[in-house]
């Protein structure tokens, strides 16, 4: 029997070919979110874990009528810690395919994986079930539980696929998670922003526009709400040092890959207005107004914070507001035992250390970390990510498969941890 040495350097072999065997039939099957039917490619991902993974016990998990999420688990040689693999399969709609230049149902041409999902994130999905191939082999050498779980409603908040599993599935939770959304292979990701989304709504007064003293223009009262919600950029952010100072670390190489700004944006509050409308002719005081807002939180500003100096700013005439979406931020510490395992098996695979740095975007990450489990998101580079032709590169998905199998095996072989 191999050792341990020899079964890490098994378990970190290149699987690419496996990982874009297994990619491809998911983005064949469609899976978008609307309408967010994830029956077919939940059977399909069953099928797929049950053919790719010895010993491997599997259960499908309904969250509505249409939504369906997969839980998949091996156990090692004997008790021990449980990681989780986590993914979504749902997708943004494939839009248009006439604008799409390849086959939005997936194809693998000139070192790409193409199609709607490929970067986000079914290539990701791809890359944990070989990452588990490849710790099901191995399994003498490590103690306790790997887990697969594949959430159905992502898109949606995931409400009724991660948040159900966690709450209904014992062995959906774990000591860790590797989640291998969208990213980029030279940065591990602690932690994310919160969010708020709100909507306003203004009732003013109809007059004709040479009349204006008739009326109570609703886009003016709106345009005095939008100032204020705009002021909540300047909103004091108490973030702990060493979150700000790996944000620091991190600017180096990860704004080359995400654009320069990032870490003022990772640092800072954001407000984007996203929908504005009302009025109805130029000649007409218009009578109501309407806007859509999302407001992105960093760590060190809490989302009651924010929703007090909303409270108080939109406290105006004619204006009522209600919250859509609300998650405080979170994050891992970047000194956790997972995330400095993942770096040192990014290292170990590509021969160099990956930056350690929040993310911008939400994921299903939150849903773990809120339940005080440690988290890292470790995916491949989206491009084009919801719009056509989208792709991943596929050397990179070769990289996330195995980082994610070299990760979980140090963690669940070196289990002399100080957490």
């Amino acid at each position: 029997m191999p050792n341990v040495d020899t079964a890490r350097q098994e378990v970190a072999r290149d699987r690419v070919d496996q990982v874009i065997d297994l990619a491809l039939p998911l983005i064949a099957t469609p899976s978008p979110n609307p309408d967010g039917d994830t029956r077919a490619v939940a059977a399909l991902a069953a099928d797929l874990i049950k053919a790719h993974v010895p010993g491997v016990e599997i259960e499908l998990h309904p969250g509505s009528a249409d939504i369906v999420n997969v839980v998949a688990r091996i156990r090692g040689a004997g008790p021990g810690r449980r990681i989780v693999f986590n993914g979504h399969l749902d997708t943004y709609p494939v839009g248009t395919p006439a604008q799409w230049s390849v086959n939005p149902a997936g194809e693998a041409r000139d070192g790409r994986l193409y199609g709607r999902g490929a970067a986000d994130m079914k290539g990701g999905i791809a890359a944990s079930i070989a990452a588990m191939a490849a710790l099901a082999e191995q399994r003498a050498h490590w103690n306790g539980e790997a887990v697969l779980t594949l959430a159905g409603d992502e898109e949606s908040m995931g409400s009724l696929g991660t948040k159900l599993l966690l709450d209904q599935v014992p062995h959906a939770t774990g000591d860790a998670t590797i989640i291998g959304d969208a990213g980029s292979p030279m940065v591990a990701r602690f932690g994310e922003k919160g969010f708020i989304w709100i909507e306003i709504s203004v009732e003013g007064k109809a007059a004709h526009g040479a009349h204006v003293h008739l009326g109570a223009n609703a886009l003016d009262r709106l345009r005095v709400a939008l100032d204020r919600v705009s002021a909540l950029r300047d909103l004091p952010v108490n973030m702990p040092d060493q979150v700000r100072y790996a944000i620091t670390g991190a600017k180096a190489i990860s704004e080359p890959l995400c654009g320069a700004g990032e870490a003022d944006v990772l640092s800072a509050v954001t407000v984007n207005i996203g929908i504005v409308s009302g009025g109805t002719s130029p000649n007409l005081v218009p009578s109501t107004a309407h806007a859509a807002i999302d407001i992105r939180l960093p760590v060190g500003v809490t989302a009651e914070a924010v929703l007090a100096r909303l409270r108080h700013g939109l406290d105006l005439p004619g204006v009522t507001w209600r919250v859509l979406r609300c998650f405080e931020p979170n994050y891992t510490s970047p000194d956790d035992e997972l995330i400095r395992r993942c770096a040192v098996a990014a290292r170990d695979v590509m021969g160099t250390a990956p930056a350690v740095n929040m993310r911008v975007g939400g994921s299903d990450s939150r849903w773990f970390r809120m339940a005080g489990i440690p988290t890292v998101v470790y995916g491949p580079t989206p491009y084009n990510m919801g719009a056509p032709d989208e792709y991943a590169e596929i050397s990179e998905l070769g990289i996330v498969s195995r980082v994610h199998a070299l990760t979980a095996f140090d963690f669940l072989t070196k289990q002399a941890s100080s957490r």
